[in-house]
């Protein structure tokens, strides 16, 4: 995106000039690192960053962020050049927020240099490793969360090259950290993987008896690392030039890793850090001693809702999520689903998931937030997992229709089947893209017979899903009607 011309750049040397309200809440480059971020993206910078330097100008702390991009070298180039600093803009309604951001202390391009992302995760000065890398990073299989090594994490783990892979980087890390002595960490899962902390937990074992590491390197694991399980929530979409224009109007001068976001925010954390953490909860977040149903209320509740406004409003030609809430019968058709959602597993104390749902609604009507459908489109392989088809397994299992989750698992089957309702082509970006277009494309080309290739998914759907008679009619009944109907008479008939 080009700078627009005449503007000066935001940088340490601009921040006298910024409107008050917009400067930084701590004096950037003054607090020594202390936690070391994976995957700097859009959400972390309007969510775990704001969160910190919040925490840090309320009860201090070295605790100061080393951001590390796995491939983005344009990212860490643009964040070098300005000093490390971003502005979030806060967006409703009504109005744009936009405050400059200092918690960053340096930012690193892993593909560069993954010898010294090594070298950080076994410095202790580094306590603390939260990582927001989308599901797929993981190579975990998404219905048993078991490791799912592919050629470039075998050469990680069994080899010597530089690493490569997420786990790659993570396992080499802990090895030099238990070498070198360098005391306890937390690594930290903000993405929307089921019992996220658990799971990398079991990524880390399992990387390590592959790599054939020997019973040192696990108890090592076992008695200085932490793994706190966590539910973030908060709508960041992918920065457009608006976004950037929007942040220079605010600040007077060019951001070019401006990002926008909506004002909800919400960050539940599990306290097991035994390398001790920044003061998150003076920011806010909530800590607690199980994450658990708090990340199934957010996994269900919104994820799982989010994509199913996705899949039906892309097939519908809906370019956001904000539009795909405009379609006629959608909300009566999302509250039923949530209605599922409810039924479907106990909620944290005191929360009401149907009350929960409107709120929900509510944020992705966010005129101010373009969140584009296609963007939440992606990786359907990865989140309907753990979105919609936990979902399912667990209504069945209590006896309980999952009629409206259906209807989302045949939205993702139409999708993926790659026209939308006017005949425009669809993207799959998925990383089993290729499995998914071989299995659809081998089937009879009947709904039924895309409802049994896909369901035929193990890595994706669970079996006790797949195996169930009720649920397969559910899907190929809906999808029939997508196919024949399309997305608007689909949901005039359900509603």
């Amino acid at each position: 995106m080009a700078v627009t011309v005449g503007a000066s750049r935001l940088d340490l040397g601009a921040l006298r000039r910024l409107p008050a309200q917009s400067r930084p809440l701590i004096r950037p480059g003054t607090v020594p690192a202390g936690v070391m971020h994976l995957g700097l993206g859009a959400f972390h910078r309007a969510h775990q960053a704001v969160y910190t330097e919040q925490a840090l100008a309320s009860a201090g702390g070295d605790w100061g962020i080393v951001g590390v991009a796995p491939r983005n070298a344009d990212l860490v180039r643009t964040l070098t050049a300005q000093d490390n600093l971003f502005s979030v803009s806060t967006l409703s309604a009504a109005d744009q927020q936009t405050r400059v951001i200092g918690a960053l202390a340096d930012v690193r391009l892993a593909a560069a240099d993954p010898g010294a992302i090594v070298a950080l995760l076994a410095d202790p000065a580094i306590r603390v490793v939260t990582l927001t890398v989308t599901e797929k990073a993981y190579q975990l299989d998404p219905a048993a969360g078991t490791l799912r090594p592919d050629s470039e994490l075998v050469a990680d783990l069994t080899g010597d090259r530089p690493p490569a892979t997420v786990p790659g980087l993570l396992v080499r890390g802990l090895l030099a950290r238990a070498a070198a002595d360098a005391g306890p960490i937390a690594l930290v899962s903000c993405d929307n993987l089921p019992a996220n902390g658990r799971r990398l937990r079991g990524l880390v074992t399992q990387a390590l008896v592959y790599a054939g590491t020997g019973q040192t390197a696990l108890d090592w694991v076992q008695d200085q690392a932490g793994f706190p399980g966590t539910m973030v929530d908060r709508i960041v979409p992918a920065s457009t030039a608006q976004t950037l224009d929007a942040a220079r109007r605010a600040l007077g001068v060019e951001d070019l890793a401006a990002v926008a976001a909506e004002p909800y925010t919400q960050w539940v954390i599990e306290d097991d850090f035994p390398g001790g953490r920044p003061a998150w909860d003076r920011a806010g977040a909530v800590l607690c001693a199980d994450a658990g149903p708090w990340e199934r209320l957010k996994l269900r509740g919104l994820n799982g809702v989010h994509s199913a406004a996705a899949y039906l409003g892309a097939l519908a030609g809906c370019e956001t999520i904000a539009d795909a809430l405009a379609l006629p019968h959608l909300t009566t058709v999302l509250r039923r689903l949530i209605a599922e959602v409810a039924a479907s597993f106990t909620p944290p104390d005191g929360v009401d998931v149907v009350d929960y749902g409107e709120q929900v609604l509510a944020r992705f009507g966010n005129p101010a937030i373009r969140h584009r459908t296609l963007q939440v489109a992606m990786d359907g392989s990865q989140k309907l997992p753990q979105r919609i088809l936990h979902t399912i397994a667990d209504l069945r299992a209590s006896g309980r229709s999952a009629r409206w989750a259906a209807l989302v698992v045949a939205a993702w089957i139409r999708f993926a089947q790659g026209i939308a309702d006017d005949g425009r082509a669809l993207p799959l970006d998925d990383p089993l893209a290729e499995r998914i277009r071989t299995a659809l494309a081998a089937a009879p080309q009947t709904p039924v017979g895309a409802v049994d290739a896909v369901l035929a998914l193990d890595e994706v759907v669970p079996p006790e899903v797949a195996a169930d008679a009720q649920v397969r009619a559910d899907v190929t009944a809906w999808l029939t009607d997508l196919h024949r109907h399309g997305v608007r008479a689909t949901l005039a008939g359900a509603g």
